[in-house]
């Protein structure tokens, strides 16, 4: 079997520290917005609620039913 000849590689350099994000407890990156200040109350109230959701179960993204059960933890229900 003949031998194969591969280029020297080069070390490996792991960069990944060098964008680590500080990892202080209850900073997120945000799904929505960066900032809230323009938001109606009740839209402020429902985003930092979901942001309190996603810190509290370690997800930086939310599915529409989570969402929904946000919603309804803040007391909003469906009138028919």
């Amino acid at each position: 079997m003949p031998q194969v000849k591969t280029p020297a590689s080069k070390p490996f350099v792991d960069r990944r520290s060098q964008y680590a994000i500080d990892p202080t407890p209850g900073v997120e990156r945000r799904q929505f917005a960066n900032s809230y200040e323009e938001l109606y109350p009740e839209a402020r109230e429902l985003a930092l609620a979901i942001d309190g959701y996603k810190l509290h179960h370690r997800r930086r993204f939310i599915t529409y039913e989570e969402m929904l059960n946000v919603i309804h933890d803040l007391g909003y229900a469906k009138i028919s």
